[in-house]
């Protein structure tokens, strides 16, 4: 079984810590939304969802989302987007 760390939470940090290292402690594999979003893409031609998974990572993916931005515009020539 796998959790999503970073999309759930607890009364405190502690508290949020304490609950991933039971489930951890059961068997649970604890997975980023990132890791799950690209495990879901799966294979990077498939074109039918390429788009939408790319503007997520852009949009929410921080220092990754830049760097997939400006390698994207630096293979494939596009102008650089706007903020």
């Amino acid at each position: 079984m796998y959790v999503v760390t970073d999309t759930s939470g607890g009364t405190s940090v502690d508290a949020h810590e304490r609950s991933i290292d039971r489930m951890v402690q059961a068997g649970a594999v604890p997975v980023t939304w990132q890791q799950v979003l690209l495990e879901y893409q799966r294979d990077w031609s498939r074109k039918e969802t390429y788009d939408a998974v790319m503007d997520l990572v852009r949009e929410h993916s921080g220092a990754y989302g830049m760097g997939v931005d400006y390698a994207y515009t630096m293979v494939h020539g596009a102008p650089e987007r706007k903020a």
